[in-house]
Order: structure tokens, then C-alpha cells, then sequence
């Protein structure tokens, strides 16, 4: 038979607190006694239902037995959240030279820009980086001659190159340096024919001139259009600015005719209108440059103009409203031009050296004068339509 250990009894019946093991009393025995359990009485068991919480008091514990102690319980520190990683985002790589820039526009660039993509792409590019660092310059007329030549001319190259496939005569009579006059006929509705005539003196000098165009005021008080012709090199048609213009060595363009050469209907085509007093030669003959005669055929036939409509010109503010095939009856597509044929001649220079400047202010010179720049070029019309097969070819 096995030593059993001796539980002795306490003077109420319960075990005593010695070795024996403890007995929490159970929430029914506490509520008979009609006491309400607090949490002193919960945890520590000397104290009976129903009374105050006596102080607890360190008890004895059994020889043999060691103590007890009780580890002191470590404040956990709050772990920082952890952040779910974020999916790896594309590594965006920037092209940093011309060919990468072609490999990634891929055969899109060949298509827009021709075989010259590459050239056409590093202009760009380039010209983004003078834009952001502002290293370009604009004369005191206006003119941005890199964004002209970079921007404006390769936007409407396919205009010349394409869709009037100008052929351009004559360009050795252009001078390469110093200040001069090109005269021409005007028309076609629309002043396109400035423009080419702009195309040809740029593509067909060797140091690719600008042509500074005197235009009417009518062409610097519409919306965009007058700024874009400031910037490309345009300046109000007055002596003044003519004259600036010839003495410093620039090259200057002018079409006598004005709205009455590109307003005049299409069986008036090709016959030169009233050159107007001969502001051109005082000009050229006060500078002492030469004249250039310039014929061009091909921009009558793009808006054939058939009619006009006085009323509405009048409330637009316009010189003239046309009225062609295709316009107004197609609306905006009538606006589209004609694809004719465009030849572009530069006539034999007209020298001024020989006059004085005070024959710049005598009529009868500046008459003369004028005439034979408008015979000049009336004549080179008949041969250049004379020689021209077709309208369209």
C-alpha cells in the first residue's frame, strides 16, 4: 500500500493551503453566499465571498519545496506594420541617342519624315533642346529663323514637293549675298503663292536664304496666321520696313498686284493686274539693289474663282469672298486646293546701281522703271504657259 500524504481539514471543512492543491470556488458557491465576486476574490483565494479584499501576505512554503518565482513579464513591442511590396513597375528607359530614337519610332519615322529620317528626327531633337534651353534668336522684325527652318518649311515641305510639284527655273539668277527685290505676279484665291515662292528661294540657295515677304495688314490682323507670318520672316508692305530691310542685306519679296491679282476672277487669269504707284522700285533704287522678275504659273488654277459675294465679304471684313467649284458647296473640303502643276521662274536680275537715290523720289523714273519689271515678267508667263503641257501634269 502506498504512503498517501496526510490533507489536513480546516476548521470549516475545506482543505488547508498547504501542499495540497488549491480549489478556486466556482461563481454558484459565491453567489450563495450573496456576495458579488470582485477581482480581488477571483485572484486570490484567502479571501472568502462577500468580504473585503484582505492585503495579500508572503506564505510560507513547504521545506523541500523551492520558491517560486515569478518572471517579470516583458513588454512587447509593437512591430512595426510591414509594407506589402508594390508590383514592380516598368522600367521606363529613355532613348538618349539618335538611334535609339529611330529603333523605337520603328518604320514610323520613314514613313513620315522619307529616307532623310534620321536627319529630320536629330532636327527635331535638336531643336527641342535649343527650345528648352533657349538658345535661339529673333531679329528685330520677328523672325525665328529656327523655328522657320526647323519646324514651319518641314511641315509644309510636302505642300511644294508633293501636291504642287514645284518646278523652279532660274535659280542662278538668285543672289546668294546681299539685298535684293524679288517682284512677282500674285493669285489663287488664297496667298499659297507667297509661300512657294518662299520654298524655292530657301531650297535653291546655297546658304538656304530666307525670303523676308512683304504682306498687306489685312495678313497680320488675322488670328495665327499673323503671328506665324511675323515669325517667319514677314513684315508690313511700307517702305519704311522695305527699305530697313534691303540696306541691311536681306531678301525681300513683294507682289504688286495684292487682292486685286489674287481676288481676280479665273478668266482673268495670268493677265497681270495694276502694279499699284511703284513703292517697290523707290525702294530698290534708294537701297541700290537689283530687281528679280518672277513669273509663276500654276496658282490661278488651284481655287478657280467663279464668282464673288460683295455682302459677306463685307461683314467678314474681307476684300473679297470667292466663290469657286468647290467652295462654299463642299464646305471645309472646298477648301482643299487644287493639285496643279506650279513652275516657278526667276528672271533676269534688273540692276538699280546706275540711279541715284533722289531718282527714287522722281515719278517718271519709278514708272519706267516699273513697267519694265511687269513686262518682264508678263512675258516669262506666256513662254512658262507655252511650255507647260498640262494643268495638272
Amino acid at each position: 500500500m502506498s504512503h498517501a500524504d496526510v490533507v489536513p481539514i480546516g476548521a470549516r471543512g475545506k482543505p488547508g493551503r498547504g501542499s495540497g492543491a488549491r480549489r478556486t470556488p466556482s461563481s454558484a458557491s459565491r453567489s450563495l453566499a450573496g456576495g458579488t465576486p470582485s477581482l480581488a476574490s477571483v485572484d486570490d483565494p484567502s479571501t472568502e465571498p462577500g468580504t473585503d479584499a484582505a492585503p495579500k501576505t508572503k506564505k510560507p512554503t513547504a521545506p523541500g519545496r523551492p520558491t517560486a518565482t515569478r518572471r517579470p513579464t516583458a513588454t512587447r513591442k509593437p512591430e512595426p506594420a510591414t509594407e506589402q511590396p508594390e508590383a514592380d513597375a516598368p522600367d521606363l528607359e529613355l532613348p538618349t541617342s539618335l538611334s535609339e530614337v529611330l529603333a523605337l519610332l520603328g518604320d514610323t519615322a520613314y514613313a513620315v519624315f522619307g529616307p532623310d529620317a534620321d536627319k529630320a528626327v536629330a532636327d527635331v531633337l535638336g531643336f527641342a533642346r535649343r527650345r528648352l534651353t533657349g538658345d535661339y534668336g529673333i531679329d528685330s522684325f520677328g523672325l525665328d529663323a529656327d523655328l522657320t527652318e526647323t519646324l514651319i518649311l518641314p511641315l509644309l515641305r510636302p505642300l511644294y514637293d508633293k501636291w504642287f510639284r514645284v518646278e523652279v527655273k532660274g535659280a542662278e539668277n538668285i543672289p546668294t549675298e546681299g539685298g535684293a527685290l524679288v517682284v512677282a505676279n500674285h493669285s489663287g484665291t488664297i496667298a499659297i503663292d507667297a509661300v512657294m515662292t518662299a520654298f524655292a528661294v530657301h531650297d535653291e540657295t546655297p546658304n538656304n536664304r530666307i525670303l523676308r515677304m512683304l504682306g498687306a495688314d489685312f495678313v497680320f490682323s488675322l488670328p495665327f496666321i499673323g503671328e506665324m507670318s511675323r515669325k517667319t520672316g514677314s513684315t508690313l508692305a511700307c517702305a519704311e520696313d522695305g527699305h530697313r530691310l534691303l540696306t541691311s542685306g536681306e531678301l525681300v519679296g513683294v507682289w504688286p498686284e495684292g487682292f486685286k491679282g489674287i481676288g481676280k476672277p479665273y478668266k482673268e487669269r495670268y493677265r497681270l493686274q495694276r502694279f499699284g504707284r511703284g513703292g517697290f522700285v523707290s525702294s530698290a533704287i534708294s537701297a541700290g539693289v537689283p530687281i528679280i522678275p518672277t513669273a509663276i504659273v500654276g496658282a490661278e488654277e488651284i481655287y478657280p474663282i467663279i464668282g464673288d459675294l460683295p455682302l459677306v465679304a463685307r461683314l467678314l471684313g474681307s476684300p473679297y469672298f470667292p466663290v469657286t467649284p468647290t467652295f462654299p458647296w463642299l464646305g471645309p473640303l472646298g477648301m482643299i486646293p487644287l493639285p496643279s502643276k506650279w513652275i516657278i521662274e526667276f528672271g533676269e536680275p534688273i540692276p538699280t546701281d546706275e540711279l541715284s537715290a533722289e531718282e527714287a523720289d522722281d515719278p517718271m523714273v519709278v514708272f519706267n522703271l516699273g513697267d519694265q519689271v511687269r513686262e518682264a515678267i508678263q512675258h516669262n508667263l506666256y513662254t512658262l504657259l507655252q511650255e507647260r503641257r498640262s494643268v495638272f501634269f
